[in-house]
């Protein structure tokens, strides 16, 4: 299997996918690898990317909190934090962080309360049917943390991202996994254990596939799970250093075809392979 962060690894700077990349994609689609995007988007911004790749298949949306059908555009399993819990964390953030400001992903929609600031679209207002979707919620935290999330963002504006997310960390232990894929101060928060390489191990033993037999490459600190647990890790060149700390090899950077050049590479070692004997 191969295993692919998007935004600041197979995405280049601009937001595009290259050529090279889309045929890279589906050489090792046609060559029998099982490809997997797994991502911090949550599934109502992989519609572009399915248009993007031409990949169709199962994807890891919100850190390992949504494992989704990019084909169909349906959530097939989905890892939620209960609004009890959703309390607890906010206010337990809140209380050391009072600028704090918190935003939740639904699945398919996005509350957040006033205060909070975007730095991209929040959310298209179709998809790639057609078909409108729902507007995101704006209400007091009370109404946004009143339903289940898949994933809580919690933003401030004015700390330093690493100190944040570590701060985070420790005074969540146990009961919250806390990551980040912003060069900002902001926390993506999943339920307990739930990360990256959760949902590709979902994905990978449904094939029968094992953490040995997998390829993973990734540039931010949610990458780190998957990229400790698959068998061969990868970062881009402009790749966090918790990143670029624990990875076998480092490639060309997202802008400089990295993820194409790897899959290239891949694919020739493949071929050299010797046939395996007749059975």
């Amino acid at each position: 299997m191969f295993a692919s962060d998007l935004d600041g690894t197979l995405v280049r700077s601009d937001g595009t996918v290259s050529d090279r990349t889309r045929a890279a994609l589906k050489a090792a689609a046609g060559a029998g690898l099982i490809v997997a995007f797994a991502t911090g988007r949550p599934p109502r911004w992989l519609h572009e990317i399915g248009d993007a790749t031409g990949h169709t298949g199962v994807a890891v949306s919100a850190n390992g909190a949504v494992i989704y059908d990019l084909e169909t555009e349906t959530v097939l399993r989905a890892h939620q934090l209960a609004p009890p819990l959703l309390a607890e964390i906010t206010s337990g953030l809140r209380a050391v962080f009072p600028a704090v400001r918190f935003g939740v992903e639904y699945g398919l929609n996005f509350g957040y309360e006033p205060g909070y600031r975007h730095d991209w679209e929040i959310s298209p207002t179709h998809d790639r049917r057609g078909n409108p979707i729902e507007p995101p919620l704006v209400a007091d935290l009370a109404e946004i943390i009143s339903r289940p999330g898949v994933k809580l963002l919690a933003k401030h504006r004015e700390l330093d991202p690493d100190t944040f997310r570590a701060q985070a960390s420790r005074l969540l232990d146990g009961r919250a996994t806390v990551t980040g894929s912003s060069t900002t101060a902001l926390l993506e928060i999943a339920p307990p254990g739930v990360t990256k390489a959760t949902g590709l191990a979902e994905i990978a033993a449904s094939h029968g596939i094992g953490p040995d037999e997998v390829v993973a490459v990734g540039d931010m600190p949610n990458d780190v799970s998957m990229l400790e647990w698959a068998g061969r890790a990868y970062a881009v060149a402009n790749a966090h250093p918790s990143v670029l700390a624990v990875v076998d090899e480092v490639l060309p950077s997202n802008d400089d075809d990295g993820v194409a050049t790897l899959i290239e590479a891949l694919l020739t070692a493949r071929a050299d392979l010797p046939a395996p004997p007749a059975r």
